[in-house]
């Protein structure tokens, strides 16, 4: 029986000056009795290595996209129930809660109201494993007001993340 085996082929040419590096491609080879294996091959320079994501990469992930969500429910640009599925729901009832203060002091007098929350974005990430299938992580958020910590607590049950808890500073 033959075996193929991809092996990544020559790149075509590219018009010099166009800043577009090629695209590599894949190409079956057959493979020949008593030839060696073909294994990966080296990455070119510009191309950076796949490697696998672990648990606590997972869970830095997982609470990096959540809280943003979050943030984004309280400024009124996202609508809660989007993270129905990733929140449990004494989380999402407070987090309900909190959206409609800010919506109502939004509302009032205040100049600076009108900007709580406003062009969020999540700094950095920690993790912290405190037990088989619980982790507590801390993310730093910067909007155009402040700089916000975000506390979360994951729990993982039927191979699923639900946040237990979520403290917005």
């Amino acid at each position: 029986m033959s075996a193929l085996h991809l092996v990544p082929a020559a790149p075509q040419s590219v018009r010099p000056g166009s800043g577009v590096t090629p695209a590599r491609r894949l190409t079956a080879v057959p493979e020949t009795p008593g030839s060696p294996p073909a294994g990966p091959t080296q990455p070119d320079a510009h191309e950076k290595p796949l490697r696998a994501v672990g648990e606590k990469g997972e869970v830095c992930a997982i609470t990096r996209g959540t809280v943003q969500a979050a943030i984004e429910v309280l400024a009124g640009t996202r609508p809660i129930h989007q993270l129905a599925r990733r929140l449990d729901q004494r989380c999402l009832a407070s987090l309900q809660h909190r959206a409609a203060l800010t919506r109502r002091l939004a509302s009032g007098s205040s100049p600076t109201a009108g900007r709580l929350h406003r062009s969020p974005a999540v700094r950095s990430v920690r993790a912290c494993e405190v037990a088989a299938g619980i982790y507590e992580a801390s993310a730093v958020v910067v909007d155009e007001l402040r700089v916000r910590a975000v506390a979360v607590r994951l729990e993982r049950s039927n191979q699923v993340w639900r946040v237990t808890a979520l403290e917005i500073g």
